[in-house]
């Protein structure tokens, strides 16, 4: 993907680029965003749109396969002080500048790179935010969780769960639902 200045400068003028776009060699997949590829997943866009965002809470979960339930929303995580997101189909989550690069990482998803939180990351999301997600999607992803467990680097657990606000409450939870 690209953005508009991207292929302004490749390109030299808007009418170069809309000559591309006119001959099929460049496609207009969202407002100042063009691609090579006529289809481009909606979750590689809305990623390229936020490119400072990583992929959290039920759209992580949906991608590991801890859950079947396909999120209505793309979860994002951006710093506190970011501004609001005002696309409908991202539902931004406020994290701490300190807390904000734990546990990222890159997976291929669909030939494009997504920024998401590794899954030892992921388990301490799901404790932190246990008391705001229903309580039967909760246990089917800490159930697959379990499952998972001699997969799992239990060193990055503790260390992610240890750098999080109220520490000593996930760390307490992951012992007793987890372990």
């Amino acid at each position: 993907m690209k953005s508009r200045l991207d292929c302004l400068k490749e390109y030299g003028s808007d009418y170069f680029v809309q000559q591309k776009v006119a001959s099929g060699e460049l496609f207009r997949v969202d407002k100042g965003i063009y691609s090579e590829q006529e289809y481009v997943p909606e979750l590689a866009l809305v990623c390229f749109k936020y490119p400072r965002a990583t992929v959290t809470m039920n759209t992580a979960f949906y991608l590991y396969g801890l859950t079947d339930e396909i999120p209505d929303e793309y979860y994002l995580a951006t710093k506190r002080e970011a501004a609001p997101m005002a696309d409908p189909r991202v539902k931004q989550i406020f994290m701490p500048q300190s807390i904000l690069g734990i546990g990222k990482t890159n997976i291929d998803h669909k030939g494009y790179s997504i920024p998401i939180y590794d899954r030892e990351r992921m388990l301490v999301e799901l404790v932190r935010y246990k008391s705001k997600l229903p309580f039967n999607y909760y246990k089917e992803i800490l159930g697959n969780y379990r499952r998972m467990l001699p997969q799992l680097n239990s060193e990055a657990i503790r260390d992610y769960a240890e750098a999080m606000p109220k520490s000593n409450k996930i760390i307490r939870t992951l012992k007793t639902e987890v372990y």
